[in-house]
């Protein structure tokens, strides 16, 4: 058979896109972290393009998903999705987010994980990490049956025929059950955590009649009997998902990166995806088509047809980004660089199976890595080994960022991992701090997820022992090599309450700034940098110790906000760290930067410091934060440091009195951060925007003629940034600047936005595409239209 290629690049979601389900020839349906379940309608083709609908926006993660085919109560089908929330719902295709569900299946009580559907007996059936599966009568919608008796989380169902139901447990047992939850059998050959679950077409030559896979990278082939009739290998990490193609082969996607296709006990193709996890694969049973669903956001459908192949342009982009992508040396083990063969070998050599993975070391030292394709017998770059010092920018790509690691951080017995993705330069508490607010966590895990980040990055291999690879059996309990902070009953957190109604938020009123750090990580960071300069020979760039207790003495201050408006010790320590940020080498300085980012937000006197005859905005700048080529960490924080002088009477002095130097450095950091931008820089920066728009409306500054001249300004760059930005969080940071200045300064800025900057354009665009479907963003663009009514 023809190898499959990409059809469609599905892009929209805001992160993880966790389940995904093929229902018919003209829809594929996504459900993703970002709490939305997305349904994407073919609307043309050749080539095969897709819009989308929000079908669905929770409160919380949504993991699970399936689709129930018409039915004369239902004659669109049913779409089925559940999470971290805990609740299933059941909603037909035609209705929107802010429609009512059919139906609400309440009962479980953790996150909901899996979800599979039996038409023939009218029933669904979900699995929970509370430990039990439960079968529901579709029209009826209470819980009928509960399957009980595991011991641990249910990470798989399979709706087997219309009398019997399969699990898959964290229990690394398989549980065959009838329909009134009486336990058939029990099958104990999985060897690791069964994470995924099918059913085996009668065409497949193996005979068996289900599939299961588990975290030990093994597919395996059962009978209803429990017999175990072949093992599939080929996967290098967790496997997540499985599904039966009609031609009776499987397919199959995890944590390698891969999608993989399985001809009785052979892999015979493998699409290597340019992301961390591969989290879900659904096939569309008419025609043979897959859909994916990636940790990189973008859901994925792939072709044997060559007619539904994808245009030359998005089949470039996609080969282009596997080919471009950074693979972590954890995941493939230690390199011996000096032992790999050259270039040469890609045109010497063929591959044994289909997708063999070769190492190459190329003429600059780099290693490639290559997987050879059965089918056009031909080695396929699939990116680049990053060691674990990279800071080359070539890294490990996560939610379109890259990183140096990307860590599983467990929260809670048989829950999901989470990403905690993190880079050598970056500060470990500021990561740890966004992780936790990023994911909704208590605040007490802080220090461990920094000190976590601190000892897995300083030489030791990440996540397991370094004579393994990753995916050699790695336990998401996290009993062995996996992150657990705290006490799991302390993770448990109640969904948040959505109102009825979202509140008004413009004009915004306060200032916004970032605080949070580990000021004992910084310091002890800080001082080791500053040996290595000793030990290096440059000791006339390092601080002397006297220097270093100076900044001790700072970060001490810091910790305990004491004594900050008028000590000495402010001077002293913001001199010694404006020392650092400009002659230490620029990959040394996030430290320095990161303490200067608390400084501007706890005392006054930063923003008066002389800073060798500069004022702070004009020492950043010349610090070289904002040149080109941009070390993205070091703007992103200079940036927040803009953003936190907001917070005191003299930073808000200072960031006014330079404000076309500042919003020159700000388009430095916009411009210099790559196409698209650095999503840290463009956050930092709008918010930098949102703070110069409460100044200028605030304290009667309003009816200024200066504060509506600088808020035009700010509106030219705000209507760019609306112009070309796809992240939400950017988006409706923009939007709230702008309707602050709009509804604020009066009729010049209006009619400025309106004729000038064309804003009724921008939100009609915004309005129209996946953004403006957002409900916060589609609020805050009722309340800037509301301004023009």
């Amino acid at each position: 058979m023809p190898d499959f290629k990409i059809s469609a690049a599905l892009e929209g979601h805001g992160d993880d896109v966790r389940a995904v389900a093929f229902p018919n020839t003209n829809a594929v349906i996504s459900a993703s972290r970002d709490a939305t379940v997305r349904l994407w309608k073919l609307t043309s083709t050749p080539p095969p393009t897709y819009d989308y609908t929000i079908s669905s926006h929770g409160s919380a993660f949504i993991n699970a998903l399936a689709y129930y085919p018409p039915t004369p109560d239902f004659p669109e089908g049913l779409i089925l999705s559940g999470g971290q929330d805990t609740i299933i719902e059941a909603r037909q295709p035609g209705k929107t987010a802010n429609d009512n569900a059919d139906a609400m299946l309440l009962g479980h009580s953790h996150n909901v994980c899996a979800i599979d559907v039996c038409p023939e007996g009218g029933w669904v059936v979900s699995g929970s990490w509370d430990g039990t599966a439960r079968l529901w009568r579709v029209g009826n919608w209470e819980c009928e049956t509960v399957l009980e008796g595991h011991q641990g989380s249910v990470w798989a169902v399979l709706a087997y025929d219309k009398d019997t139901v399969i699990t898959g447990c964290a229990d690394k047992v398989i549980r065959i059950f009838n329909t009134s939850g009486k336990l058939i059998r029990s099958i104990k050959d999985s060897r690791d955590v069964v994470r995924a679950l099918c059913k085996v077409p009668a065409s497949n030559s193996t005979g068996a009649q289900f599939a299961s896979a588990s975290n030990d990278g093994v597919i395996r082939l059962f009978d209803l009997q429990g017999r175990l009739v072949s093992e599939l290998h080929g996967h290098d990490s967790f496997i997540y998902s499985v599904a039966a193609l009609p031609s009776g082969e499987l397919v199959s996607s995890g944590e390698d990166r891969t999608v993989r296709i399985w001809n009785g006990t052979q892999c015979v193709q493998t699409i290597t995806h340019p992301a961390i996890s591969v989290w879900s694969v659904a096939v569309c049973k008419d025609t043979g088509d897959i859909v994916t669903g990636a940790s990189d956001r973008i859901t994925r459908v792939f072709s044997r047809d060559q007619a539904r192949h994808a245009s030359p342009e998005v089949v470039q982009l996609f080969d282009q980004a596997v080919k471009e992508s950074a693979i972590p040396e954890q995941q493939v083990g230690k390199i011996n660089k000096e032992k790999l063969p050259g270039p040469e070998f890609l045109n010497q050599k063929s591959g044994t199976k289909e997708g063999q993975v070769q190492m190459i070391r190329e003429a600059d030292g780099s290693v490639t890595a290559h997987t050879w394709s059965a089918a056009t017998q031909e080695w396929i770059a699939v990116g680049t080994v990053v060691d674990a010092a990279a800071s080359s920018g070539r890294k490990t790509e996560y939610l379109g960022q890259e990183y140096d690691y990307v860590f599983d951080v467990d929260i809670e017995d048989g829950k999901p991992p989470l990403k905690l993705p993190f880079n050598l330069s970056q500060n470990p508490y500021t990561v740890a701090s966004k992780f936790i607010q990023d994911n909704e966590l208590p605040m007490g895990y802080l220090d461990q997820v920094a000190n976590f980040i601190l000892q897995n990055t300083q030489g030791a291999t990440l996540g397991q022992p370094s004579q393994e690879p990753q995916g050699t059996g790695s336990d998401p309990w996290g009993q062995e090599r996996r992150y657990r902070p705290g006490d799991a009953a302390a993770a448990e957190a109640t969904a948040p309450i959505i109102p009825t109604e979202r509140p008004k938020v413009l004009p915004q009123k306060t200032y916004l700034s970032i605080k949070s750090a580990n000021l004992k990580v910084i310091f002890k960071k800080l001082q080791e940098l500053n040996q290595q300069l000793v030990s290096s020979g440059s000791k006339d760039l390092s601080l002397s110790p006297s220097e270093i207790d100076v900044v001790g003495a700072l970060c001490s201050q810091l910790e305990s906000s004491e004594h900050l408006e008028d000590s000495p010790t402010v001077e002293t320590g913001a001199s010694l760290l404006y020392k650092i940020i400009t002659t230490w080498p620029v990959t040394s300085r996030l430290p320095a930067l990161d303490l200067l980012r608390l400084l501007a937000a706890a005392s006054p006197l930063t923003a008066t410091v002389d800073y060798n005859g500069q004022d702070l905005v004009s020492a950043l700048q010349s610090s070289g934060a904002f040149n080109a080529p941009l070390t993205v960490n070091n703007t992103m924080l200079a940036t927040r440091l803009f953003a936190n002088l907001f917070e005191t009477e003299t930073g808000r002095t200072l960031v006014t009195s330079r404000f076309e130097q500042l919003l020159l450095c700000l388009k430095s950091a916009l411009t210099g951060a790559g196409t698209p931008p650095n999503r840290n820089v463009t956050v930092a920066a709008t918010t930098v925007y949102i703070n110069y728009a409460v100044y200028l409306t605030s304290d009667g500054r309003e009816s200024s003629p200066e504060s509506a001249e600088r808020g035009l300004v700010l509106l030219e760059e705000l209507a760019k940034t609306l112009a070309s930005e796809k992240d939400s969080e950017v988006v409706y940071r923009a939007l709230v600047a702008v309707g602050t200045l709009v509804k604020s300064l009066g009729e010049e800025v209006q009619s400025a936005a309106r004729e000038v900057y064309d804003l009724g354009a921008i939100l009609n665009r915004l309005s129209a595409t996946g953004l403006g479907k957002e409900p916060r963003i589609k609020s805050v663009i009722g309340e800037i239209r509301d301004l023009f009514a």
